[in-house]
């Protein structure tokens, strides 16, 4: 019999298929990128609640589906499957409510009768969620763990469970990083928790080159004087050489036979580090020689920065936040945990050096997919659910909101300034002096660097990990007025609409893996007769 573990990230879905009797993972695979429209979780919710929730939970489980299919095993040998997820993605998931997760007023809440809603730890049937396909026997369960409170789902009590963070007695900071990162800083007996909407930049995407992790993708750069030595994910996601290239010229000084299609998250914070470092980016977004060449139709331009430069932004400003509103110096930082696919595959001193990491602390330690870890524990020890629901209980977090925190707002801005508009390491503290926030050390610390796990998606099966590329589906509306100008799809920059005619009526189709979201609209815009409206969307059979 076997068991699925089920990461539902932010950016896209990692799966592992668990022989329950071994207790080894017998396949793993995980999707190119999320079958949702649009590049982060307020895209997601947009969608869901502007276009409808039952479309936007029927493509995730169509989306998972797939990942399911990729095992080709039978599902009535499937016994239980265990979800981890941040509360949106697992809301989405379950078809259960989201819209206290969209409105954090409490006024607002109260007049749509969502102000109390509980996220407890559920285990129900899997023909519940899954109607029949695949077809999994009635005794198949799907078990999904507690919220501790709005905004901190089973990820961030991943993040803290499985690392050694709730033994801390110093000051420390644990982060998932991701699309929306979460964190928590831990002080004595105190918990304060948070997120950071950072954007897609951080996993690969919303930049011109960009992907998620997966074969054939720059994952780290290795400065060799003036070249570059390309690190590249092989098909077990494992970092292996490709070729050694001038990033001013283009030239390659040493071929390869493994070529990059892509850089991922952590291979642009790697450049972004390495650019830094050696004057090519002179300061953020300007680059010395215009772009960063990394081989046929790969590169890095100012636009790419300044995209992650937002991304690096948020999450620094949320780190700095927790900081100083917790009563604490810079200096009193002792440790630094990063978790998530991005935490556990980056170049820790490079995140540093660039600011995704405080340079600050004393100690820097990197886990794996801590979200995918609690899940497949979960799945192989039944009394994991109930240390987990004893944990959410009782952990006294305290949660702060960076929409409406003034300080999040101060050091969020100067992150802007210095990542877009050029501000200097100066002029950025200069402005903290002026908001009354304390200057930042102009020289990094000496932080020690440990790497616990090596290991993220993987823990891992023999046969490697699987890319399930094709997770979106086809969502149609009926385009009343439409004359064929065809501006819409040639605005789209995803070319992820299409119109077509059926029944002498015209449809406009969107490709949801391609779509960006209720965030474009530029289909919308276009549209001379207001034939397109983006809300009156169903699911193509």
């Amino acid at each position: 019999m076997y068991g699925i573990a089920l990461d539902l990230g932010t950016s896209g879905f990692r799966a592992q298929l668990i022989d329950l009797e071994s207790k080894s993972v017998f396949k793993a695979s995980m999707t190119a990128k999320h079958p949702l429209p649009g590049g982060n979780i307020t895209d997601h919710l947009d969608f869901a609640l502007s276009v409808s929730e039952d479309v936007a939970h029927r493509i995730i489980v169509d989306a998972i589906c797939k990942l399911i299919d990729s095992f080709h095993v039978d599902a009535s040998l499937i016994e239980k499957i265990s979800v981890c997820g941040n509360p949106i993605q697992l809301s989405l998931f379950q078809n259960s409510e989201i819209r206290d997760l969209a409105y954090a007023g409490k006024n607002m809440q109260e007049r749509l009768g969502i102000e109390d809603v509980k996220r407890e730890s559920r285990v129900f049937p899997a023909p519940d969620i899954f109607k029949g396909s695949p077809a999994f026997n009635n005794d198949c369960s799907i078990i999904v763990p507690p919220a501790i409170r709005h905004e901190i789902g089973a990820d961030a009590l991943a993040m803290m469970l499985e690392t050694d963070f709730l033994d801390q007695t110093v000051p420390t900071i644990v982060t998932d990083y991701g699309t929306n990162a979460e964190m928590a800083i831990k002080i004595g007996e105190r918990i304060i928790t948070a997120s950071a909407a950072a954007g897609p930049a951080i996993e690969g995407q919303g930049i011109g080159c960009g992907m998620l992790a997966s074969p054939g993708v720059i994952s780290d750069i290795i400065s060799e004087g003036k070249y570059w030595q390309l690190m590249v994910l092989d098909a077990d996601m494992e970092p292996q050489k490709s070729y050694i290239i001038d990033p001013v010229s283009g030239e390659i000084i040493k071929d390869s036979d493994i070529k990059p299609v892509g850089i991922t998250g952590t291979g642009v914070i790697s450049v972004l580090s390495v650019a830094m470092k050696t004057g090519i980016i002179e300061n953020p977004p300007k680059l010395k020689y215009g772009k960063i060449l990394l081989g046929d139709d790969l590169f890095i331009t100012e636009d790419d920065i300044k995209e992650a430069g937002k991304a690096i932004g948020a999450i620094r400003a949320a780190q700095l936040t927790l900081i100083i509103e917790s009563g604490l110096h810079y200096d009193d930082l002792e440790n630094m945990y990063m978790t998530g696919a991005s935490g556990g595959y980056v170049d820790a001193e490079k995140a540093m050096h660039i600011g995704s990491c405080p340079d600050f602390s004393k100690k820097v330690v990197q886990f794996g997919n801590t979200s995918l870890a609690l899940a497949r524990e979960i799945l192989l020890d039944e009394s994991k659910l109930d240390e987990v629901i004893k944990l959410a209980g009782h952990i006294t977090a305290d949660h702060l909101m960076m929409a409406t925190s003034g300080t999040f707002k101060d050091f969020y801005s100067c992150e802007l300034s210095y990542w877009t508009e050029g501000m200097t390491k100066d002029q950025y503290n200069h402005f903290l002096s002026i908001y009354g926030l304390p200057a930042l050390p102009l020289e990094p610390g000496t932080a020690s660097v440990e790497k616990r796990s090596s290991e993220n998606i993987k823990n891992i099966s023999t046969s490697g990990v699987e890319i399930v590329e094709n997770v979106g589906i086809t969502i149609e509306e009926l385009a009343v007025g439409c004359t064929l100008c065809h501006k819409c799809e040639k605005e789209c920059p995803e070319n992820a609409i299409s119109i077509v005619e059926r029944d002498d009526k015209r449809f406009a189709r969107y490709d949801t893996q391609k779509c960006l979201g209720t965030a474009c609209k530029r289909c919308v815009r276009i549209c001379p007769v207001n034939a397109i409206t983006y809300e009156d969307i169903q699911i193509l059979d």
